[in-house]
């Protein structure tokens, strides 16, 4: 049945048929339609398009077809296994071997076309640009990162390659140091098993913003299956490999990251790292090695492996992730516990209790206690003003704690907060970069931290950190993206450094929360998959767009934001570019936030609130008034959204 139905022809007809018995959009129809009549899909593709039609999977058909995979807030992201996979898509074992076909998932004509698509754009002011590629452990994760590189050297390019598995990080200072003109790592970073991404990023190493993503997005548009089908077929005679002289680069500005060595390795704290199957491993480690800490691995989890076999997800900001950590910290007694996602970008951290259980970190508690870490270690290093400055800034996402904002009030520095994305923080760094550049000198942005945070502070802004709520952190800025390798590393120095104190992360918690209120942020994703989803994610919205609530949770709304068409200032006075994120603030001093995922199938409810702290006594109570507080919200949103999106 599946070799009678790969004809193009009748193919088309079943599609045909599906669509006007109502089993198969419009849309799906359209996409699926060009890609059967562009004549360059191969054999194997014909035999999937057979087996799914001869077994009437329209629902597969819809969710591969029902739109054109395009760029988010993390570049490209889909499915690269589908939830119902043709014969020839599995091994006898039933394990991946060919990336799923259709227009709306990551397979080798999507990410061959996304490959040329930045190509064009790279290529129109470089004739013969250079681009470093990473992949993680994910399925297909190698074979993809070959086909760009095949691709880039065969158009007329330089490619460069890792020799194997590294972090996303890593991909970002590697472009800078190589010069190279672009970069690309294949991930979906912590998103489930059966998916993959193609995320890129220019010479500045930071991920593609307007107006580059909108030209990027453009180029890819014009492309189809037979623009593509000369490369297919991977040449790889002129692939160069990122040499060891740029890996120990990255490795040495990892472990460089610690202000205060001495101390680290004197009293280093008892550490249990999992890199999650993914790619941590390979910085993490050795950094911590050379700065005289050894951590206690979860062996299970240790191997690079695409299926993720120990976790439901590789997400370290799931509990289930833990539990094999958990496990071994109870066993040894760990003071941190550490875990990195597949492209390690992210990091989830545990801490012990009094009781001897361990708690897990919100991004947001992480982001209050690096901020504090980092400004109070600056400030010990008279790299900052023992009373702050203005030209010292911390940047932060909307949606990430106002603990962080209070905090760096009290240490008298800047905060400025930056759309949803770490996109966003780089491209802040960029823009300091070229003014540090333009007052001090092209060299002044490479020089070392001692030298360059005079400069900074004089000519441009110094950054301390950078911070989002969904797990990513960074300090450095020669890396342009989240960085969990080293923010590992900072995590560990400040444990050490509360050691010598006698004090915990959680003890630095309490402090923050007694001098500035107790803060408590909540998160709701609601996940509406395949095409219906999208339309109700949208929804969703459009509906608060449209008419926004009067009242959230027995509090009037006393101001709502709409980032799409209001012009909104940051605290540089730059206007925020548009983007489809609504703010509510309350009456009561409470706010929620709405925004549609740009790399998941998800709509995202922030919910935040703070109770002031009396005493020490009163601490524990504080904490529930703000939970109880953020939660009532959170229940609140979940009620209207899910009304909102089946209007």
């Amino acid at each position: 049945m599946a070799g009678h139905m790969s004809a193009p022809a009748a193919v088309l007809a079943a599609l045909r048929s599906a669509q006007a018995q109502g089993r198969l959009s419009a849309a799906a129809l359209a996409n699926a339609t060009s890609w059967v009549q562009s004549g360059a899909l191969p054999a194997a593709a014909w035999e999937t398009l057979g087996d799914l039609v001869a077994r009437e999977a329209w629902a597969e058909f819809e969710d591969r077809f029902y739109k054109g995979i395009a760029f988010g807030t993390g570049g490209m992201r889909g499915r690269t296994v589908g939830r119902v996979a043709a014969a020839n898509e599995l091994d006898a074992e039933g394990l991946p071997v060919r990336a799923a076909l259709g227009s709306a998932c990551l397979n080798d004509i999507n990410v061959l076309r996304a490959a040329m698509g930045l190509w064009r754009q790279v290529s129109a002011t470089h004739p013969h640009p250079r681009v470093v590629i990473a992949h993680d452990v994910r399925h297909f994760s190698r074979h993809f990162a070959e086909l760009v590189a095949s691709a880039w050297s065969q158009l007329g390019g330089e490619a460069y390659l890792f020799a194997g598995p590294r972090s996303t990080p890593q991909l970002s200072f590697t472009v800078r140091h190589l010069g190279a003109q672009a970069g690309v790592v294949i991930t979906a970073s912590h998103n489930p098993a059966h998916d993959n991404g193609f995320k890129c990023c220019l010479g500045h190493g930071g991920q593609v913003t307007p107006p580059d993503d909108v030209a990027i997005v453009a180029e890819v548009g014009k492309l189809g299956p037979a623009d593509v089908a000369p490369y297919l077929e991977k040449d790889l005679s002129r692939l160069l490999v990122v040499d060891g002289v740029a890996e120990e680069a990255y490795l040495s500005r990892v472990a460089g990251s610690v202000l205060d060595p001495e101390t680290m390795a004197r009293h280093a704290p008892k550490v249990v790292y999992t890199n999650l199957h993914g790619t941590g491993d390979v910085t993490v480690v050795p950094a911590l090695r050379r700065l005289g800490l050894d951590p206690h691995l979860v062996h299970e989890q240790l191997e690079h492996d695409g299926r993720f076999p120990t976790v439901p997800s590789p997400n370290p900001e799931s509990p289930a992730a833990f539990a094999l950590a958990l496990k071994l910290a109870t066993e040894i007694g760990a003071d941190l516990v550490l875990a990195t996602d597949p492209d390690s970008d992210r990091v989830g951290v545990a801490c012990p209790q009094a009781d001897g259980t361990y708690r897990l970190l919100t991004g947001n508690e992480v982001a209050a206690l690096l901020t504090e870490f980092r400004l109070s270690a600056l400030k010990d290093a008279a790299l900052i003003p023992a009373a702050g400055s203005p030209q010292a800034v911390v940047l932060k996402s909307l949606v990430t704690t106002p603990l962080v904002a209070a905090i760096c009030a009290r240490h008298g520095v800047g905060c400025v907060e930056t759309l949803v994305g770490f996109k966003w923080i780089a491209r802040k760094l960029e823009k300091w970069s070229r003014q540090l550049a333009a007052g001090a000198g092209a060299d002044a942005p490479n020089l070392p931290l001692r030298r360059r945070a005079p400069l900074a502070l004089r000519h441009s802004k110094f950054f301390l950190l950078g911070a989002e709520e969904s797990y990513g952190y960074l300090a450095d800025d020669a890396v342009r993206d989240k960085d969990a390798n080293a923010t590992v590393v900072m995590l560990c120095e400040f444990a050490a450094v509360l050691r010598a104190r006698g004090r915990t992360l959680l003890d630095a918690l309490d402090v923050l929360h007694l001098s500035h209120g107790a803060y408590h942020e909540d998160l709701l994703n609601l996940t509406f998959e395949g095409a219906e989803g999208a339309a109700a994610i949208r929804r969703i919205v459009a509906s608060w767009r449209r008419t926004p609530p009067k009242e959230i949770a027995g509090a009037k709304v006393a101001k709502v934001v709409d980032y799409e068409r209001d012009e909104v200032l940051d605290a540089e006075g730059e206007r925020m570019p548009p983007e489809e994120f609504i703010l509510a603030e309350l009456a009561d001093g409470r706010r929620v936030a709405v925004r549609a995922s740009g790399t998941e199938p998800k709509a995202k409810f922030y919910a935040f609130a703070r109770a002031a702290v009396l005493d020490a006594d009163d601490l524990p109570a504080a904490r529930e008034r703000a939970r109880k507080s953020a939660l009532g919200l959170r229940a609140w949103l979940e009620l209207d959204a899910r009304q909102r999106a089946q209007a």
